[in-house]
């Protein structure tokens, strides 16, 4: 009765290892689309407006600096963590 309970445990804790794995790998399928997607438009657009491509790498790196900044700004602070860490 314990080994059945065991295998039948075992076998949902596969099916469900199985299933987080196919949605990382959807997730990186679709995140790799998106990227080609993005370069198709901005490569597109340079040919038709030259420097597009720079402009578009230039606010794309301030969009990320101030990502961050709003992170670090609303994360909770965590005395438990070295400051390095924070």
């Amino acid at each position: 009765m314990i080994k059945d309970e065991d295998k039948q445990t075992a076998v949902a804790n596969k099916s469900v290892l199985d299933q987080i794995n196919s949605l990382k790998r959807e997730d990186e399928r679709l995140y790799n689309i998106l990227a080609i997607d993005v370069w198709a438009l901005a490569k597109t657009m340079d040919e038709y407006q030259p420097g597009f491509w720079a402009a578009f790498m230039k606010n794309r790196e301030k969009a990320l600096k101030r990502f961050l900044a709003e992170m670090m700004k609303n994360k909770p602070a965590d005395s438990k963590r070295p400051p390095f860490l924070r």
